[in-house]
């Protein structure tokens, strides 16, 4: 046993929390350690949530954002407009859009950017699903929303070549959002800005 733990069972927690994107073992310790000293029925129902979020939480049939049903909140709504389509990176993402309030239409959720480094390809995204829905759907307009970064430019172009033969308009966000951000660091009123004044993608934004 390694002798900075009293414990083996803390040690193993510890090394689970720091599992975690952005905790590292000092965080994972005064996170063990906090959830340690919380009355049993706390600490199990932390637990069971996210064992429940494991087992039981949906991905959209038709936008492929996380949903507690087969169709999520946005694309059963009939207040929103299914003719406009944007498309994000992630789930994170469908909420920083969502929190600016400006923007009535649905999602399309990739799953990531296109990044060989990283060994994802197009095939490893929802990219032909976004397709289908063009090809299939009534939409007018694809709002290609992915970070301001070499990936996302990337992607925007994959998404651009392989929809401009329906003839569905594609725009992009304008740029408020600075070069090499993510859309989920954009404060509020910067990324509502980029999403009301976005412009015709030709391929060469």
């Amino acid at each position: 046993m390694n002798q900075q733990y009293p414990s083996m069972l803390l040690e193993k927690a510890v090394g689970e929390f720091a599992k975690l994107p952005g905790i590292g073992k000092k965080t994972a310790m005064r996170l063990v350690l906090h959830l340690l000293r919380q009355e049993p029925s706390v600490v199990e129902a932390f637990g069971s949530a996210i064992v429940t979020l494991k087992q039981e939480v949906k991905y959209c049939r038709i936008c492929h954002n996380i949903s507690d049903t087969e169709t999520c909140q946005i694309c059963a709504s009939p207040q929103r407009d299914a003719s406009t389509v944007c498309v994000v990176e992630n789930i994170r993402d469908v909420m920083a859009v969502e929190a600016t309030q400006q923007f009535r239409g649905l999602y399309h959720v990739l799953g990531g950017v296109i990044s060989p480094m990283d060994g994802v390809g197009p095939g490893d995204l929802q990219i032909e699903s976004l397709v289908r829905r063009v090809e299939e759907e009534h939409v007018r307009e694809v709002i290609l929303a992915l970070s301001t970064t070499m990936e996302g430019d990337t992607t925007n172009f994959y998404i651009f070549r392989k929809l401009e033969k329906t003839g569905v308009k594609i725009s992009v966000i304008a740029r408020g959002i600075s070069v090499g951000d993510e859309l989920e660091y954009a404060d509020e009123v910067t990324l509502g800005r980029s999403i009301v004044n976005r412009t015709v993608f030709t391929g060469s934004n």
